[in-house]
C-alpha cells in the first residue's frame, strides 16, 4: 500500500557526495521523466551556488572561522553548521572541525554510533556530532532546501514517497540508524533501497525497452560500484517468469572502505614527496589542501585525455601565506602509475587482498581496507560467490571456481574515467578466458549515462516501478521461514511444551512485499525477557503464509533465537492477543510485526533472511 503523493524522490546519501532525484508520481511511465535536482549550497562565504551534488561534509565553525552572517542561507539564516562544498574546502584547512564519511561511521559497530564522536579525535573544545546526527543533518539540509521551494503543505518532502539508498552490506543496526537519522531530519516514512540495485535501475531507466536486447535469460550482471569513499560489488541474474524477463539480485559483497578519496590521497602523497625533495616542508594541514588540489587536477586530466599535465599550487602558512606559495604538477603518467597500476593492477583471479601485519597498538578509527588493489577485492568477491549454495543458484561458475559474469555495469564517480573502466574489463576478460568463457565485448559492458547521479535516479525509478510503472529486480526469499509458537497444552514434568512452526515467509516471497496471517491471533509476552525462535527450510517450498506445522523434524532448520523484552507501560509478564503481519524489505530483512487487538500497539522483530541469522 502506497500513499498518494505528488512526487517519488530518490536520495543517495553518499559517503563523499549526496544527490537527489525525483519524478512525478501521477504521470504515466513514458511521461514521468526522472530529473536530478540542483542543490544550492555555500561555495564561499556569502556565496551560494547551485551544484548537482552535495558534498557529504559538515564543518563545525569556530567563532573566528567566518565573518558574522557569511554562512547564512536563504532558507536557513541561523545555520549552525556549514554543509557541502564550502565545508569540504574549509575542512581541508582545519580538519579537526570537519565531519566526513558519516555513512561509514554509521556502519562501524566498533564505536557507539549514537554518541557525539565526530570529528574523530578532535580537541575537546570542538563540539561533536554522533554519526546518526551527522547523517540526519545532511538529510535535514535536503529536506529544508526542498520545503523552501514549495508553498503547499502537501508538497513538503515529508509528504512524498522517499527512497533512501544504503550500501548492500549494511547490517540491521546500520539500517535502523539510517531510518532514525531520517526520522530526526523530519522525514515521513522512507523506504531503504540497496545502492547496487539502484544503480541497475538507473541503467534500466536509461535503456527504456532496449534493455531486453542487451541481456537475456541466464545472464549474470556484475555491478562494480566505486565511489568517493567505498567500493561495493553485487551480482544480478536474468531469468524468466511467465514468458517475461525478470531480474534477481543474488549476491552482495562487503562494504569496502576504499575509493576515490584514497586515490586522491595517494596522489597528494606523491606530490608531497616531490615538494619536500625541493626543500619545502608540508605539514598535516597543507597535506589536506594538497589532497583537495589533487582531486581537482585528477578530474581535469581524466576529462581531457589529450592534456598531459595540470599545475598544482599550494599556499604557504602564516606570514609566508603568499611568499611561501609552492608549485608543482600532476602528470598523466602519475595517474597511470599510481591510480591504474596501484588501485587497478592486473592480477590473477586467485590473488586475494593482502592483510597488513598487525601492530600491537593501533590508532582507533574506521576500518579502512588494508589492500588498495580494487581488482584483488573483486577477485575475492567472485571467488566467495562461486562457493555459496543454494543462495547462489544461477551464478555461472568457471572451471577454477570463479563466479563468471556475462555483463558488467559500472557505477560511482571513480568509474567515470574510461581508463579505469577499461582496466577492470581487461582484468575481468583475462579471468574469464582462464575459466573457460568468452571475454566481454562492448555490448556486455553496460555503461550508465550519469554515474554520479545513477543511485539517486535509480531509487526514483524503483519507486515508480513498485507503483507498477517499470521493471523491478526480483529478490524472492530463497527459503521458507517460520516463527516458533508454543503449544497451549497442560504442563508435563521434565518436558517442554511442543513447538509449532508458523510460516511467515513462503518460498519466493518478493522483497518489498508484505502479508498478514489471516484469521488468527496469538499470545505475545510483554514486559519481561522472552525468547523468540526462528526456523527455515530449503525443501518446504509449498507452505503458504499462515500455515502451521506441528511435526517439522528433519525438514526445518532452527536458527539462532532472539531474546528481547517487548515493552508496554504498566504491564509485566502479560500475554496479549495480537495478530501477526510480516514484511520482507528491499534490503532482505524479515520484519515480523505484532499488532494489538485494538491497533494501539505494534512491536517489531527482525530477521536477516539473506544471512539466515536472527537479529
Amino acid at each position: 500500500m502506497f500513499l498518494t503523493t505528488k512526487y517519488i524522490v530518490g536520495i543517495d546519501l553518499g559517503t563523499t557526495n549526496s544527490a537527489l532525484a525525483r519524478c512525478d508520481a501521477a504521470l504515466a511511465e513514458d511521461e514521468s521523466r526522472i530529473e536530478v535536482r540542483s542543490i544550492p549550497q555555500l561555495v564561499n562565504p556569502n556565496e551560494v551556488a547551485e551544484r548537482k551534488l552535495l558534498p557529504s561534509f559538515l564543518y563545525i565553525p569556530g567563532e573566528l572561522d567566518f565573518p558574522k552572517g557569511s554562512v547564512a542561507l536563504p532558507w536557513d539564516p541561523e545555520a549552525k553548521l556549514v554543509i557541502g562544498e564550502l565545508a569540504r574546502k574549509r575542512g581541508a584547512e582545519s580538519p579537526n572541525r570537519l565531519v566526513a564519511s558519516a555513512k561509514s561511521w554509521l556502519s562501524y559497530a566498533a564505536v557507539n554510533r549514537t554518541s557525539p564522536i565526530l570529528p574523530w579525535q578532535a580537541p575537546e573544545e570542538v563540539p561533536k556530532l554522533s554519526p546518526v546526527e551527522a547523517s540526519s543533518q545532511l538529510l535535514r539540509y535536503l529536506r529544508t532546501l526542498w520545503d523552501s521551494g514549495e508553498t503547499q503543505p502537501e508538497l513538503a518532502l515529508a509528504q512524498q514517497d522517499v527512497l533512501l539508498t544504503v550500501p548492500a552490506s549494511f547490517d540491521e543496526e546500520a539500517r535502523e540508524l539510517t531510518r532514525r537519522a531520517a526520522d530526526q531530519a523530519g522525514y515521513g516514512q522512507v523506504t531503504l533501497l540497496e545502492e547496487p540495485q539502484a544503480a541497475f535501475y538507473a541503467w534500466l531507466e536509461g535503456q527504456g525497452d532496449g534493455w531486453r536486447k542487451r541481456i537475456k535469460v541466464g545472464d549474470l550482471v556484475l555491478v562494480c560500484d566505486v565511489g568517493g569513499g567505498t567500493t561495493d560489488f553485487s551480482l544480478i541474474t536474468v531469468s524468466e517468469e511467465s514468458g517475461d524477463l525478470t531480474l534477481k539480485r543474488v549476491a552482495v559483497g562487503d562494504h569496502i572502505l576504499l575509493g576515490g578519496d584514497n586515490m586522491d590521497l595517494a596522489l597528494a602523497r606523491v606530490l608531497q614527496q616531490r615538494l619536500e625533495v625541493e626543500g619545502h616542508r608540508i605539514d598535516t594541514w597543507q597535506l589536506h589542501g594538497l589532497w583537495h588540489q589533487c582531486r581537482a587536477a585528477k578530474e581535469r586530466l581524466f576529462e581531457s585525455p589529450r592534456t598531459q599535465k595540470q599545475p598544482v599550487t599550494l599556499l604557504g602558512k602564516g606570514t609566508k601565506l603568499i611568499g611561501g606559495t609552492m608549485k608543482t604538477e600532476l602528470a598523466r603518467e602519475d595517474l597511470d602509475r599510481i591510480l591504474v597500476e596501484g588501485f587497478f593492477p592486473k592480477v590473477e583471479s586467485d590473488e586475494m587482498p593482502a592483510r597488513q601485519r598487525r601492530v600491537g597498538f593501533q590508532e582507533l578509527g574506521l576500518p579502512y581496507a588494508a589492500d588498495a588493489a580494487i581488482t584483488r577485492h573483486l577477485a575475492r568477491f567472485l571467488k566467495e560467490q562461486a562457493r555459496q549454495s543454494p543462495e547462489a543458484a544461477g551464478i555461472r561458475r568457471g572451471r577454477n571456481g570463479l563466479a563468471c559474469p556475462t555483463h558488467i555495469l559500472f557505477n560511482g564517480g571513480v568509474m567515470k574515467a574510461s581508463v579505469l573502466r577499461n582496466r577492470v574489463v581487461a582484468v575481468m576478460n583475462g579471468w574469464l578466458r582462464q575459466e573457460g568463457f568468452d571475454a566481454l565485448g562492448a555490448e556486455q559492458v553496460l555503461e550508465g549515462l550519469d554515474l554520479e547521479h545513477a543511485v539517486a535516479r535509480g531509487a526514483a525509478y524503483y519507486g515508480r516501478a513498485r507503483h507498477g510503472r517499470g521493471i523491478r529486480i526480483r529478490s524472492g526469499a530463497s527459503r521458507t521461514y517460520y516463527i516458533g509458537i508454543e503449544s497451549a497444552m497442560p504442563a508435563v514434568p521434565g518436558m517442554e511444551a511442543p513447538l509449532k512452526a508458523l510460516c511467515v515467509v513462503p518460498f519466493g516471497m518478493e522483497e518489498g512485499t508484505e502479508a498478514r496471517i489471516p484469521g488468527r491471533e496469538f499470545g505475545l509476552i510483554v514486559g519481561e525477557p522472552a525468547e523468540f525462535r526462528f526456523l527455515s527450510s530449503s525443501v518446504r517450498k509449498q507452505d503458504q503464509i499462515g500455515s502451521l506445522r506441528e511435526d517439522w523434524g528433519g525438514e526445518l532448520e532452527e536458527l539462532s533465537p532472539l531474546e528481547v523484552t517487548l515493552k508496554l507501560d504498566g504491564q509485566q509478564g502479560t500475554v496479549l492477543p495480537v495478530r501477526i503481519e510480516t514484511r520482507v524489505t528491499e534490503l532482505g530483512t524479515l520484519e515480523v510485526w505484532c499488532v494489538s487487538r485494538d491497533d494501539t500497539h505494534r512491536w517489531k522483530l527482525e530477521l536477516n533472511i539473506r544471512e539466515k541469522t536472527a537479529r
